[in-house]
């Protein structure tokens, strides 16, 4: 196994980036801001891809390809959205190479072979989306229009970190087209509940719905709403997004309908994604100092069955009773794993499997074999017990409802500890210096007053929250009138 991880306490954000490739996750690979998934991390993505596909075609939403490259007359259509996102564009400026004349061993960009028109590589598909769906639009017949796609993207980031923030991503992007701006706006919201039901649900992660500011919103977007969670360390993730875009898209790129009155209308639209991003939330919100933790709903293996044997002889009987098990917990609709390697010894696979957050361990050894029980090991908890053979499906099925709901609870408790109300700024910047996580305040809905505590403190605003009771008070930088209260924080 590799060497032991450095602690949260001595250095979060150090101990995360060992664990991610300890935990055999992802790597850095030989692109600069680029990452290597690797089969493990794969898996996981696999099982969350798998969940939220699912709860996306149960509301209507069907599944489609679009280009990887934007022609940069689409990109430009919308001048917000362009805006938004050109400093961090990857931009295809010819088609060819050749060979270096000065060294044959060499190729060069063939000057001859340049591009008419410059092709931007995606950084998000509304552009070229919404030229196609200019030619798919005629009537109010052909509405609403409810397209996903599973795809990676580019943003050329400088500063990255392995899921966080990488110059390539996968993620899925949402893209609706309604005759109505009612329509639209409700599918926006219903997507957020969504993605706010996955979070917590799923992944086992407490998640605040809200709105974001006007200058943290999407760019092309008249709304944008959001879940954020926040991590250990006290720090804020937006863990996805969903947007309301109006009629800025449709203007951009003309797409209009025959309303049944017999009008010409500009369609209203959304869209909505979530990353890869979500592995990091997922290892920061439940991991600890001896690996992953994860949530048995996304966890490739729920059960790992190791042997404990000395010799052939004493290997064939406990690999018998223990693929008779896993037989059995698979019927039962868990994952397991029998890890017969001999490669390797029991206490390294113990060792591997904490490392790699597998919900339930299962050790036999010659003694379980006598007495007809087995060794559970809970990865949440890390404590052990004895289980009689026939009654391990029941209490594993029993034990991954409830290591699903300790994590959550146990996140829950952590966030609902950390958001933090205050009145004054003096007491903003204490709670921010030496408590962290979220701080609910007034603010007097300027953009001006948003930047001037972010240059201060670092602190942004998160999010408008969705579901709290409106508040009136006094802004906490300014003392003008407010509201409600917002929730701000340092955030990834």
């Amino acid at each position: 196994m590799g060497k032991k991880l450095t602690s949260r306490s001595q250095d979060y954000s150090k101990w995360y980036n060992e664990l991610v490739v300890q935990a055999d996750l992802a790597e850095n690979s030989a692109v600069r801001g680029c990452m290597v998934i690797k089969p493990y991390g794969f898996a996981i993505w696999e099982k969350m891809q798998a969940k939220l596909d699912k709860m996306f075609k149960e509301t209507g939403h069907e599944n489609a390809y679009f280009p990887l490259f934007v022609p940069k007359s689409l990109f430009e259509a919308e001048e917000k959205n362009a805006e938004g996102f050109a400093k961090e564009c990857a931009v295809v400026t010819h088609y060819r190479l050749k060979t270096n004349p000065d060294d044959k061993t060499k190729l060069i960009v063939d000057p001859e072979a340049k591009l008419e028109e410059e092709l931007i590589v995606r950084p998000t598909s509304e552009a070229i989306i919404w030229n196609t769906y200019k030619n798919w639009i005629q009537s109010y017949r052909d509405l609403p229009i409810l397209i996903n796609q599973w795809a990676n993207v580019v943003r050329w980031e400088m500063r990255t970190r392995l899921f966080l923030r990488t110059a390539e991503f996968l993620w899925q992007e949402g893209h609706t087209a309604h005759e109505t701006k009612a329509e639209a706006i409700a599918e926006a919201e219903q997507m957020n509940k969504i993605y706010a039901d996955f979070a917590e649900n799923f992944m086992a992660i407490p998640v605040v719905q809200g709105k974001k500011t006007e200058s943290e919103r999407f760019a092309g977007a008249e709304d944008t709403y959001c879940i954020e969670a926040l991590m250990q360390d006290g720090k804020a993730l937006q863990a996805g997004t969903s947007h309301f875009l109006g009629q800025n898209f449709a203007k951009a790129f003309d797409v209009k309908f025959t309303s049944k009155e017999g009008k010409q209308e500009h369609v209203w639209a959304t869209s909505w994604g979530v990353s890869t991003r979500l592995m990091g939330a997922l290892i920061m919100t439940h991991s600890d100092d001896k690996g992953l933790v994860l949530p048995p709903k996304v966890a490739p293996n729920q059960v790992v069955i190791v042997p404990i044997y000395k010799g052939e002889e004493q290997l064939n009987q406990i690999s018998e009773v223990a693929l008779a098990l896993k037989k059995q917990l698979e019927e039962a609709g868990i994952s397991a794993k029998f890890d017969a390697r001999d490669t390797h010894k029991p206490g390294w696979k113990f060792a591997q499997y904490e490392l790699q957050g597998v919900p339930v361990r299962i050790a036999i050894g010659p003694k379980d074999l006598e007495k007809g029980t087995v060794e559970l090991a809970r990865r949440d908890t890390l404590t052990k017990s004895f289980v009689k053979r026939d009654d391990v499906v029941d209490t594993v099925k029993q034990l991954m409802e409830e290591i699903q709901e300790n994590l959550y609870t146990k996140a829950k408790t952590y966030r609902d500890e950390h958001i933090t109300a205050v009145d004054s700024f003096e007491e903003f910047k204490e709670v921010l210096e030496n408590k962290g996580g979220f701080i609910a305040a007034h603010w007097d809905g300027t953009s001006e007053t948003e930047n001037k505590i972010k240059e201060l403190t670092k602190a942004t605003i998160r999010c408008i929250p969705l579901n709290t009771e409106k508040e009136e008070g006094s802004c906490v930088l300014t003392g003008k009138p407010s509201a409600q209260r917002v929730l701000f924080a340092k955030a990834y």
